[in-house]
């Protein structure tokens, strides 16, 4: 059992199709999904979320964008504004800070908080989860759910279970009474298959877990099958990480119909490139390894990678190896389901320098040129310059 620590899980909800409904009113009270274009239900691609009104249907993330239309076509479907959720990610992330400097980001649209030091600041624990809540509604317009327990696992179960707009608070005392009842694969880690393999052997919720013998669920599960039975028990020592960071840049791209169009195929590397390139720069990123992600025809996915000796937020060059990566796969020949550009090996630009201590005047001149497409960008849109492949 563990006290004596304030974790806090924030999580938005239904960040995508929130925004979408905060921004336009009329959407209010109607089941709203953000994804691909369903294409009277023949198209690809997946949900990215959905509106609470649109989960009484059955849609979820992830979803094939053509089961989500079947199940409910009624609905309004609508294409990402990333640049929009982001923009609300760090209003909703500078609102954190103020509680606490204590804060491990998961996505876009959730982390964890330690305020074990800081909530004397604000009042009691409850209170400053209180307060938080209700600085992220008036910062935003949007609602979070929160759940503050002891550790990271429970605190995450706990902003789960009242959403939306939900606080549910676990104290070290009544932690095992909060986390016993509940199914097995409310734990973090327990999937379908596992949920499944607990069930042949009588284990439905987290208390059957936590009362059998650790020894005999270490010897038919292993580590993993160990770790469960210590979150079954409120035993979770992790701390929130602040300094995890970001590992990776990555945009996809589903196609309509299967591409085999080399010049298509190149298009659409440009594309991805180009978003990646761009919101590496917002984070005031670089990276040395360029990863291109391609999926045939027939489902059958390959990755391949590239290092450079010197890392780069520059569209030309992630592109460069990403074209030259595809055309290795003779796409042609190949028809292509789906693309991927993703950027790793990541550093911070400011901690960029040549082997003398500055950048080149040729690397110089290109910094200054993007940021400068990126203002334009940032003011009359995504769509308003247009890089063209040569």
């Amino acid at each position: 059992m563990e006290g004596d620590r304030f974790i806090v899980h924030v999580d938005m909800d239904a960040f995508f199709a929130a925004v979408e409904q905060r921004d336009r009113p009329a959407l209010k009270g109607k089941p709203v999904v953000v994804g691909a274009d369903p294409k009277q239900g023949r198209g690809r691609g997946v949900v990215s979320t959905c509106s609470y009104e649109a989960r009484v249907f059955g849609i979820h993330s992830a979803m094939p964008i053509s089961q989500a239309y079947r199940r409910c076509p009624h609905a309004v479907f609508l294409r990402p504004r990333m640049h929009v959720y982001s923009r609300e990610s760090r209003r909703i992330f500078t609102v954190m800070l103020r509680f606490t400097p204590d804060i491990e980001p998961i996505s876009i649209d959730e982390a964890f908080l330690d305020i074990t030091a800081s909530h004397h600041l604000f009042g009691t624990p409850e209170g400053t989860c209180l307060r938080l809540k209700h600085a992220i509604l008036k910062e935003t317009g949007l609602t979070a759910s929160v759940g503050m327990a002891p550790n990271k696992t429970t605190a995450k179960i706990a902003s789960d279970l009242k959403k939306p707009d939900g606080l549910v608070i676990v104290n070290p005392d009544n932690l095992r009474d909060f986390l016993h009842p509940l199914p097995v694969e409310k734990l973090w880690g327990v999937g379908r298959q596992t949920r499944d393999t607990f069930k042949k052997i009588g284990i439905l919720n987290i208390g059957d877990l936590a009362l059998r013998e650790p020894e005999d669920i270490a010897r038919r599960f292993g580590k993993s099958g160990e770790h469960a039975w210590m979150l079954a028990n409120g035993i979770d020592p992790r701390e929130v990480k602040t300094v995890a960071g970001v590992k990776s840049v990555s945009n996809e791209h589903t196609f309509d119909q299967d591409e085999s169009d080399p010049a298509q195929i190149r298009t659409i590397l440009m594309a991805l490139s180009e978003k990646v390139s761009r919101r590496m720069r917002k984070a005031g990123l670089k990276g040395r390894t360029i990863t291109l992600k391609i999926r045939f025809h027939d489902f059958k996915t390959h990755t391949r990678a590239f290092t450079l000796p010197d890392p780069t937020n520059f569209i030309e060059e992630i592109f460069s190896h990403a074209a030259r990566m595809a055309k290795a796969f003779d796409p042609g020949q190949n028809p292509v389901r789906l693309l991927g550009v993703k950027v790793s090996n990541l550093a911070d630009t400011k901690d960029q320098l040549s082997l003398f201590g500055e950048e080149s005047t040729v690397d110089q001149k290109k910094e200054r040129l993007h940021q400068a497409l990126d203002k334009i960008k940032d003011r009359f849109g995504e769509e308003s310059i247009k890089l063209r492949d040569t």
